[in-house]
């Protein structure tokens, strides 16, 4: 009798589970015959959208209570106004023209520069501007994990939310790594990129790291004309070592071996017997030309450029890992004008608010644009761990590049819409820009320009025979590759198609995201200046930006088209209850089912006598 119950049941629970699966389950053989059968059933409407969420996003150009943007004039230095909503300090624009040994102590203080961060030397050829230059660099991480909070510390976000872990050569600076005591956003010298540096053909160069960071690094100076080493390789004379060590300063070379090098401690003293004393090393490489220079210890590079172009500068070691973490950044050798004091760096890249004298002969303005990618799963390692030797294991052995793909695309160390704060190319009608690009990425990467086609003039700091030069809307840069372009604003229907905001983007489809999130990634804009309002944000026509500006957006939680869909019909679909009640019921009944098939599979098992 109990079994005849459990057959009945195993048959009830098997046609209540038939029933309640949903028909799209089923074979389409089934589907079909069941139509045939049973004829089309009852109309079921699609569950209700979800309306969109209220939004708080951020301005989208924050206010210039200092009055930054505008044009002016710093100890003497001519710097040209921002149209950008975000402008670079033109106090340190100014030291950086001067040199920081040649500017007021109270320039030097709104700078944020260190004193010592750009010294100018003497006028070697007599013709009104110094030809040797000292320049400081440190080495700063960014949004890096923290023992005391569950956030990064020292932030600087690529875009709103998001916070990859950065390393970046950075000038030398005074003061705290963020604003303030209360803020924990980096200060404004510490960003990504490294800054661009800018030097004048023929000077004598010196370049000197000062390691604050916890793991060893090195500069390679990529394709500037350098010595290998220096004691040999390049014209130069005695003057620049006495200039460093004059400078104060405490170089592995000078110090490793010596007296004052032994008196460090026992660290120093074991890194001098174990490496001796520090080889000259000129090229940053540490497999041939010089052992990396350990936290704490500094190195400085001497050469002299001979030939003018824009290039590039990266710590050499462990190439794999430290490029792609940020250390690098443009190097622009300029051509040798008279009384031409070059903006010696160039904070975050972009406009150039002081250009040299060369490029204001040929051009009305000049801007500078940095690409590169980052890896999550290799940048975000610095916010993961807060103890250096697991950092190290992680990054530099764990983490494998050759089974990654970037997750997100910079320009100038931001992703769009915060690209539309810093980096527009802003022009007006009748005007020849020159624009400067370097991939630092780990890919090639195709830039394309809406409205306008621009002319290549130079490669890799070369520049292109005028019969050579090609005039196209497309170019590819390859990885660690440099392209001076020319942008002709002519409304002749090749150069340009007129006034506009028109878009300018890496062409491959994931650059144009963020995390796979767009609009993101590198995108930027050429805008014509009476398409900008009065604090520099495009006047654009298109969709409400407002959600761009919310980490909700990036972290795929509001719909891509909710602000002009207003009846919800591209939103999200709600839950509907009777489906939910039909799961919850079909679980229930797949249960009982299988609890009916073991009871009725089990057998008890016969009990032995024994006597």
């Amino acid at each position: 009798m109990q079994r005849r119950i459990l057959w009945l049941a195993f048959f009830i629970l098997l046609f209540s589970g038939a029933l309640l699966v949903p028909k799209q389950w089923y074979p389409l053989s089934w589907q079909i015959k069941a139509y045939q059968w049973f004829g089309p059933g009852n109309y079921e409407a699609p569950p209700a959208s979800a309306k969109a969420p209220e939004l708080s996003s951020d301005t989208y150009c924050p206010d210039d209570p200092q009055g930054w943007r505008k044009q002016q004039v710093i100890e003497g230095v001519e710097i040209a106004a921002s149209p950008n909503c975000v402008a670079d300090n033109p106090y340190t624009v100014a030291a950086s023209v001067k040199g920081t040994n040649n500017v007021s102590h109270a320039t030097l203080m709104q700078s944020g520069l260190a004193p010592d961060a750009v010294v100018m030397g003497r006028d070697l050829d007599g013709d009104g501007d110094p030809d040797e230059v000292h320049i400081r660099l440190e080495v700063t991480e960014l949004n890096g994990g923290s023992p005391d909070r569950q956030d990064p510390t020292t932030q600087f976000e690529i875009a709103p939310g998001i916070r990859p872990g950065l390393w970046v050569f950075s000038p030398k600076s005074v003061g705290m790594s963020t604003e303030n005591f209360e803020s924990m956003r980096a200060n404004l010298l510490l960003r990504a990129p490294s800054p661009a540096i800018r030097v004048e053909q023929g000077d004598k160069v010196l370049i000197t790291l000062e390691n604050t960071h916890y793991m060893p690094h090195t500069i390679h100076l990529h394709g500037v004309d350098h010595p290998f080493s220096q004691d040999h390789g390049m014209p130069h004379d005695e003057n620049m070592s006495d200039h460093a060590q004059h400078d104060g300063l405490a170089d592995d070379s000078a110090v490793l071996g010596s007296k004052e090098g032994e008196e460090n401690g026992e660290a120093a003293s074991l890194y001098v017997e174990r490496m001796g004393p520090a080889a000259p090393g000129n090229d940053g490489v540490e497999e041939t030309s010089e052992i990396p220079h350990m936290p704490g210890r500094s190195h400085t590079y001497e050469f002299q450029p001979r030939v003018p172009g824009t290039y590039f500068y990266h710590c050499h070691v462990q190439p794999n890992v430290h490029i792609l973490m940020g250390l690098q950044g443009m190097f622009v050798v300029e051509e040798n004008r008279r009384n031409n004091w070059v903006q010696t760096l160039n904070i975050g890249a972009g406009q150039v608010r002081h250009p040299s004298v060369a490029v204001r002969e040929k051009f009305d303005r000049e801007y500078d644009l940095h690409y590169e990618d980052i890896y999550a799963g290799l940048n975000n390692i610095i916010q993961s761990q807060i103890d250096p030797r697991l950092i190290i294991r992680d990054a530099h052995r764990r983490f494998d590049i050759t089974q990654a793909r970037p997750n997100y695309f910079l320009l100038n160390g931001r992703s769009f819409p915060y690209t539309f704060r810093e980096s527009l190319v802003v022009v007006a009608p009748n005007e020849r820009v020159k624009l400067r690009m370097l991939n630092g990425g780990s890919e090639g990467i195709s830039v394309h320009t809406h409205g306008h086609k621009f002319t290549i003039t130079d490669l890799d700091g070369i520049p292109v025979p005028p019969a050579a030069q090609i005039t196209r809307d497309t170019v590819f840069i390859s990885s660690a590759q440099r392209a001076d372009v020319t942008l002709n604003t002519t409304n002749d229907g090749l150069h340009s198609y007129g006034p506009g905001i028109w878009l300018m983007h890496d062409h491959r489809e994931a650059a144009v995201t963020n995390a796979g999130i767009g609009p993101g990634g590198s995108i930027n804009a050429i805008v014509y200046e009476n398409f900008l309002d009065g604090a520099g944000f495009p006047k654009v026509q298109g969709v409400d930006w407002k959600k761009f500006f919310t980490p909700e957006y990036y972290q795929r939680q509001i719909p891509v088209w909710m602000d002009y869909d207003p009846l919800y019909r591209l939103a999200d679909a709600t839950g509907s209850p009777r489906e939910m009640i039909r799961f919850l019921l079909l679980g229930l009944v797949g249960g009982a089912w299988i609890a009916v098939i073991i009871a009725l599979l089990w057998r008890p098992g016969r009990r032995l006598v024994r006597g």
